[in-house]
């Protein structure tokens, strides 16, 4: 599983950093959603953002729309892989602060910062994100809105919560080269929650998670991402991993959510954006190096997937 996860990663080469370091006093209550804007200081605007909060000491709770809290202790992450607009604080029934209303602008060099609340209980929190120009939409799409991860509980708990802390301060002080150790952290926190939500599926849940799960579903997934400029047809796929193609069109689909060539269509287009993004080629060469014999069919295909040519899509990621 974790292979083909990894493969994901690697495409969409998500990044990213800590913008703010809050103290809130009980009792609190924020909205907040974090804007591509607060990514700049790290990074150039993302498409997509993956937003977080580290509690550093205290707890809060956490709710997205009318579904129930969450509650978050210190030491423990909580990811919002699509972003969505959530409250937090000490007590959510009271009426909620904008976070913009709450926050100092940083200093140059340095990160915004918060203190704000009513003088009782303090939380301190890190608030950071994960951003990509090119979201894996069948990834998102299987990641619930809100992760959790109790950082200290992983293997590497205490020397990434001490490494974080280290990096957030240096940054604090200035030194913004901590930035890509703040980036690197991230994602493994990332992985490792994503890792530990994996485990913790019911074997009727379905998605693309689900799907790197199966053993047959999960070995066609690790072939197209491996050759994606092989000739595919559902046919060998499923002669492959030893299926009928029709109990293997009909599995893929309803794990992955969508049919197997149609996916193989999307990872060839995320591997050609990652292409586009690194210089790799003309636009030509880009399309023939992932299965398209013709720069007019593959230009086509990766417009019906991103809404631009690809010579466009080049020039808005430099």
């Amino acid at each position: 599983m974790l292979d083909a996860f990894s493969d994901v990663l690697r495409v969409i080469r998500l990044s990213g950093g800590v913008f703010l370091e809050a103290e809130f006093t009980a009792p609190w209550c924020v909205n907040g959603r974090i804007s591509a804007d607060a990514c700049k200081p790290f990074l150039m605007a993302p498409r997509h953002i993956i937003a977080s909060h580290f509690v550093v000491a205290g707890n809060m709770q956490v709710r997205i729309d009318d579904s129930p809290a969450i509650d978050v202790r210190a030491g423990e992450l909580v990811l919002f892989p699509r972003n969505d607009a959530h409250t937090f604080g000490s007590d959510l029934s009271i009426a909620p602060m904008s976070a913009s209303d709450v926050i100092q602008p940083p200093e140059v060099g340095s990160i915004a910062r918060v203190k704000y609340g009513g003088g009782g209980a303090t939380t301190q929190l890190l608030c950071g994100f994960l951003g990509s120009e090119t979201p894996f939409s069948p990834l998102l799409s299987s990641l619930p809105s809100v992760l959790k991860l109790d950082v200290r509980a992983t293997a590497s708990g205490a020397w990434i919560e001490s490494s974080f802390r280290f990096a957030v301060s240096e940054i604090a002080a200035g030194r913004v080269g901590s930035t890509t150790v703040i980036a690197k952290l991230s994602e493994l926190l990332f992985v490792e929650a994503v890792s530990q939500y994996v485990a913790s599926l019911p074997a009727e849940r379905r998605g693309w998670l689900a799907g790197l799960r199966d053993p047959q579903i999960g070995r066609a997934l690790a072939l197209l991402h491996a050759r994606p400029t092989e000739g595919w047809t559902a046919e060998a796929l499923a002669l492959e991993v030893g299926m009928s193609r029709s109990a293997f069109a009909e599995r893929f689909t309803a794990l992955v959510g969508q049919p197997p060539m149609q996916y193989l269509t999307l990872w060839r287009m995320h591997v050609a954006a990652q292409h586009l993004r690194e210089g790799r080629g003309n636009v030509a060469q880009i399309g023939y190096a992932i299965g398209y014999e013709s720069e007019a069919a593959f230009s086509r295909a990766f417009k019906r997937q991103f809404g631009t040519s690809p010579g466009t899509w080049r020039r808005q990621s430099e």
